[in-house]
């Protein structure tokens, strides 16, 4: 007999799949269509685009490419540009090649006789310049110089560009980005998972072939339990962060039924899904991670947890379960649902969270910053070397461990160390995350000393590491989907009783804002599109996007 589930399932996985790997033909034609809008249609967006000289010319990855190419084309500024570039550079280099980099900066940019000399420095960051050695060309170089260089730059540099050709393409763009974004932007695929207010899917962008996955909220079920507030916090919280360690926005749009949004693919499975369902041994017999990855992941989730912290920004959900990975075994904090934003020095004493990861200042209701977000950081590192959490243990596999025991324990006791993958890096460094007491905890200490520091982390090259260069010790298949059999994902009941007012047709708008710039803008870059609507030579029209009859691609299952 059929097992008609399993056929759907196969049919889901394989146009998942298949999508991964691109339809040029498709794509082509539907981008003969493309164009920019015209010059004169930006008058707008000149006026109201965000002048700040970080925002216009370093975080926006197409603003920064066109303030490079502005740079470079004038003598006057190339030095500055070549500067911030070779120092880049530097940064990223490793050994032999690291010194070079020095010593070639040195020469290049800090004797006044070098034709490169950084002449236009001036008061303290010239002197240091003039100065630097190599005792102290870290400190020096990356501080005092880098700053004066940035100070220069938003000075007359940044004035010309503004009324350069190159500023009016970089304005064409920002109008383009402002397209309104539907559900026909993308096409849809399988069901990847399910969350409180609805479920999670993988969709594409027509027009440029980019994967996301797309977690739909339903409006009636939100508007039922209450969850508006916390569906917009969550996505201007999304909305504001920038990491290669978080799971970023892409878009926020809705449907007649849904809120949107658009977020960054991790098809790898989560880290729960590694611990217990692959394991040491790559069948889940035994349970854990090789201490390689684990080292690896920690390394990459300290990173994003320290970007959130730098906004003022409490995960609060910190859980293997929420731990990412993507098609390259690279990993990403996911599900800020729980996340907080704190004005600088207040704290909170609320619950939230995951029991077994829970600090004590959550359940003794401590005021609390960050101090809870290192915490949940201990308990995972140990969850993912021994197999299971430090305060419910081994003996969970045989009998339930109550809630209230779990917590007396993290209250009043220290884990136990019988797995035979704690060594003594790997202990100290959860220990140290384990402090009951706030002030004595690893990321709170020593006037909330970087984690990153610790020993255990020696093998990680950071700079390396936020630059997305280091090599992940465990890379995906790519002919495997690492979610739920879609069979296995359960139905949502149907919400009835449900009636929309003004105020929720204002809360969806103020929650449907379109594309996100940064994420925007590197789609832009990496699917190629922004290459060939730039190209001067490019002829325009010849496709019809709506035009998919002929299309292989499958568009919604």
């Amino acid at each position: 007999m059929c097992d008609m589930g399993g056929l759907d399932n196969l049919v889901a996985n394989t146009a998942y799949l298949k999508a991964q790997g691109g339809d040029d033909k498709e794509m082509k034609k539907r981008r003969r269509s493309l164009s920019l809008p015209k010059p004169e249609q930006c008058a707008a967006v000149r006026a109201s685009v965000d002048k700040d000289y970080a925002s216009l010319c370093e975080k926006q990855p197409i603003g920064k490419k066109f303030f490079r190419q502005y740079l470079v084309n004038n003598p006057e500024y190339k030095v500055a540009a070549d500067f911030l570039d070779d120092l880049y550079d530097w940064d990223l280099a490793e050994g032999a090649a690291k010194d070079k980099a020095r010593q070639n900066i040195m020469k290049t940019y800090c004797k006044s006789d070098s034709k490169s000399f950084l002449s236009f420095l001036t008061g303290d960051a010239a002197e240091k310049c003039k100065s630097v050695t190599d005792a102290n060309f870290d400190e020096v170089m990356k501080g005092k110089v880098q700053d004066g260089v940035r100070e220069y730059l938003k000075d007359k540099p940044l004035t010309d560009y503004q009324a350069s050709p190159f500023f009016d393409k970089f304005l064409q763009w920002k109008e383009y980005e402002k397209q309104p974004i539907s559900d026909k932007y993308f096409y849809e695929f399988r069901t990847l998972g399910k969350g409180g207010f609805g479920e999670v899917c993988a969709v594409q962008v027509k027009n440029t072939g980019q994967m996301y996955a797309c977690k739909k909220l339903c409006k009636k079920r939100l508007k039922k339990k209450g969850g508006e507030k916390m569906a917009l916090l969550e996505k201007k919280i999304l909305e504001k962060v920038n990491s290669l360690f978080l799971v970023n926005l892409g878009y926020a749009y809705d449907t007649d039924t849904h809120l949107c949004l658009v977020m960054t693919l991790m098809n790898g499975g989560d880290l729960k899904y590694h611990i217990y369902n692959m394991g040491y041994d790559g069948k889940g017999a035994d349970k854990g991670i090789e201490m390689k990855r684990v080292i690896h992941y920690t390394a990459q989730i300290t990173t994003g947890i320290l970007h959130l912290h730098e906004m003022d920004i409490v995960y609060r959900d910190m859980k293997p379960e929420n731990v990412l990975l993507d098609s390259q075994g690279q990993c990403r904090l996911s599900d800020l649902g729980l996340a907080i934003e704190l004005a600088p020095e207040k704290t909170v004493t609320q619950m939230a969270g995951t029991g077994a990861y829970m600090a004590p200042e959550l359940l003794s209701k401590t005021p609390y910053r960050t101090s809870v977000d290192w915490w949940a950081l201990g308990c995972s590192i140990y969850e993912m070397v021994a197999g299971y959490t430090p305060f419910k243990g081994p003996e969970s596999k045989k009998e339930k461990v109550e809630k209230e025991e779990v917590q007396r324990r993290i209250l009043n006791e220290e884990p136990k160390w019988e797995h035979r993958c704690f060594d003594a890096p790997t202990k100290d460094i959860i220990q140290q995350f384990l402090k009951k007491k706030i002030e004595e905890r690893l990321g709170m200490k020593n006037n909330m000393e970087d984690p990153r520091k610790h020993e255990w982390f020696k093998t990680i090259n950071f700079p390396r590491l936020e630059a997305g260069l280091v090599d992940p010790p465990w890379v995906p298949k790519p002919n495997v989907v690492y979610a739920k059999d879609t069979g296995d994902i359960a139905e949502f009941s149907e919400i009835k009783g449900i009636v929309f007012d003004a105020n929720d047709n204002k809360f969806f708008k103020e929650f449907s804002t379109g594309a996100v710039p940064i994420q925007w803008q590197h789609e832009m870059i990496d699917t190629g599109l922004f290459d060939e609507l730039n190209d001067p030579n490019r002829k325009e029209g010849g496709g019809d996007p709506d035009d998919e009859k002929k299309s292989g691609t499958c568009r919604i299952l």
